[in-house]
Parts: structure tokens; sequence; C-alpha cells
């Protein structure tokens, strides 16, 4: 199974990479994951055709399961993550990818933001979001066990969604 993940952190080698690394990690152990830190494009996503973005557009439209992680800015996922999701075609874009939100913050008062604000978008573009959402604390992540109980619970779901023929790969 081909993993990706996305990070949308403004700040490289941030704590929602490595959360982002756990999350694939847990889901998909038996995969080691494409990882793409958005930061590391600078100014080339404000532009079209810059062939290095165009490069990561196709490694997650073309990855199986795909860790879209983003830090809470101002209750919603950073404007990084915005202008990378644009480079994909509505409805299509991200056809046959298994897409799993997180987002990491400060406290609980923005734990649905993962399902009621990234969700929806990575549905919009033809993602897969069979799974709910995972919101964490970026201060306990490591800790809290909320990473180990998410894919105890979730990774026979992702498993099995991959085993199934998708058309789109």
């Amino acid at each position: 199974m081909t993993v990706t993940v996305v990070v949308g952190n403004p700040k490289p080698a941030s704590r929602t990479l490595a959360a982002a690394r756990l999350l694939a990690a847990g889901l998909r152990p038996d995969a080691e994951p494409e990882v793409i830190d958005l930061v590391a494009f600078g100014p080339a996503l404000l532009s079209w055709g810059d062939a290095a973005v165009a490069e990561a557009v196709r490694t997650v439209a073309d990855s199986e399961l795909v860790v879209f992680a983003s830090p809470t800015f101002k209750a919603t996922y950073t404007g990084l993550l915005k202008l990378f999701l644009e480079q994909f075609d509505g409805g299509t874009g991200l056809a046959g990818v298994l897409a799993v939100p997180l987002m990491l913050g400060a406290g609980p008062a923005h734990a649905l933001a993962p399902d009621l604000l990234l969700k929806p978008v990575l549905v919009e573009l033809g993602a897969t979001a069979a799974l709910p959402g995972l919101y964490l604390s970026d201060r306990t992540y490591e800790t809290d066990g909320v990473i180990d109980a998410y894919t105890a619970r979730w990774r026979p779901v992702a498993a099995a969604l991959a085993a199934a023929p998708n058309p789109a790969h």
C-alpha cells in the first residue's frame, strides 16, 4: 500500500509532522510513508505549474492512504494546506485515496475541526474519508495513548478499504 503524509504546518519538522508519521505508521505499519512537508515549497504553492508541487500532487493522487495533517490555526486548518489542496481537481483529484484528516491543537475547544472543516474539503476533492478525523493535543500526543487507541480501532478498516478493488488506481 502506498502511504503519504501531507503536513501543512508553516514550521519545518514540526510536531504536526511527527504526529502524522505516528498516525500513518499505526494505520499501515507495513508501509513506510512518503512525507510531503508543504513548508518546503514556500512561494511555489502560490503559482500554478511548479514542477515540484505538481510532483507532490501526483504522489498524493497516486497514494492509497494519505494523512492530511495541520495544526489548528484560527479554529481551522492552515492556509498552507489550503493552497496545496487547491492544486487538485474538484470531485476527482483525490479519487481512490483514503484520506485521514488530522489536526493538532492546544486544547479541546476545536476537537471537531478535522471532521467539520478538513474532511469536507477532502471529500469535495473526491477522497474517501471513511475514518473519523483525529484531533490531538499538541503537547501530549506522544504519551496520551490517543494515536494508539485510534489506530487499533481503525487499522482493520483502513486495511479492508485498501484491499477493495479501486478503479482509480
